[in-house]
């Protein structure tokens, strides 16, 4: 959840409020964040639960991973703009 609150906050205060190249903004947030917030530790947590019969876990990880993860990009949107 901290790496999607960054990538909200640091996307939109590199794109509003900072004057940087945007060959910098996208090694900062795809290069520096993307690194920092795989997909592939989701999709192997979701996998494994699955794998050993945790249906209702992996289903609600997936779920709750996808709300909260957006919800925390919104809020860091939200605070950027402040």
């Amino acid at each position: 959840m901290l790496g999607a609150f960054l990538m909200g906050l640091l996307f939109t205060l590199t794109l509003e409020k900072l004057r940087i190249s945007g060959a910098v903004r996208a090694g900062i947030l795809t290069g520096g964040l993307g690194s920092y917030t795989t997909f592939s530790t989701f999709s192997i947590e979701a996998y494994s639960l699955f794998q050993t019969g945790h249906l209702v876990k992996g289903g609600l990880y997936i779920v709750l991973s996808v709300v909260l993860g957006l919800s925390a990009v919104v809020l860091g949107v939200w605070l950027a703009q402040r």
